[in-house]
């Protein structure tokens, strides 16, 4: 299984700048953001590349690359970040097993390695630990700004997200509108990819007019 989480200042951050594959990896094109360099790196990797071999050609490759902020991890969980120099504010990055996290217009440069650490202390579900690290980037001082929006996808065994939950814009905590979204979702996670496999198998909700 492999997942993004990522909040914003800006509006639908997740929508623009998540990307993962199953059986591939996860990718984030970040900070004044090109779409296409997710999906790039993620192509490098389904090809047989490495985490840093797709950050590679990607900064080869892309456009305007001083501007991106580009974060890899790969089957193996090896990971490779890109953070070009024009990159807005408080800029850094941080990896760790199986984990890189990256940002920009930060409070304080020990954003990034707060958010690796509660990850890498956190038990349970990929999603559990990805809500841990958002919620420990936050308390760290997270964006120098408030954040208005932010986003949690997981891909697994199948070649849709499995999750894929957003706050698109609020003026209260996004991160909390995910983490209650996960909260509801989680449960019903494998369920709804029973449905899409094989709904003579799945279990009814109850919903109106569900027999």
């Amino acid at each position: 299984m492999f997942g993004v989480a990522i909040s914003s200042s800006s509006p639908a951050v997740a929508a623009r700048c998540s990307y993962a594959r199953a059986g591939v990896g996860a990718a984030v094109s970040q900070n004044v953001t090109d779409p296409e360099l997710g999906p790039m790196a993620l192509d490098a990797m389904a090809a047989g590349g490495s985490a840093a071999q797709a950050i590679r050609e990607v900064a080869e490759r892309g456009r305007f690359v001083e501007y991106r902020q580009v974060l890899a991890v790969d089957r193996a969980g090896r990971t490779a970040i890109h953070s070009g120099p024009n990159s807005l504010g408080i800029w850094t990055q941080a990896e760790g097993d199986n984990v890189a996290a990256a940002g920009n217009l930060l409070a304080n440069e020990g954003v990034p390695q707060s958010l690796v650490k509660a990850f890498c202390a956190a038990d349970g579900h990929l999603g559990d630990r990805l809500i841990a690290a958002l919620r420990a980037g936050l308390a760290a001082g997270g964006e120098a700004g408030p954040v208005h929006s932010a986003g949690l996808m997981l891909v697994d065994r199948v070649p849709w997200p499995v999750a894929d939950l957003r706050c698109d814009w609020t003026e209260e905590c996004p991160i909390e509108a995910v983490a209650t979204a996960w909260h509801v979702y989680k449960p019903q996670l494998e369920d709804y990819v029973q449905r899409a496999l094989d709904p003579r198998a799945a279990p009814s909700y109850g919903v109106p007019g569900d027999e």
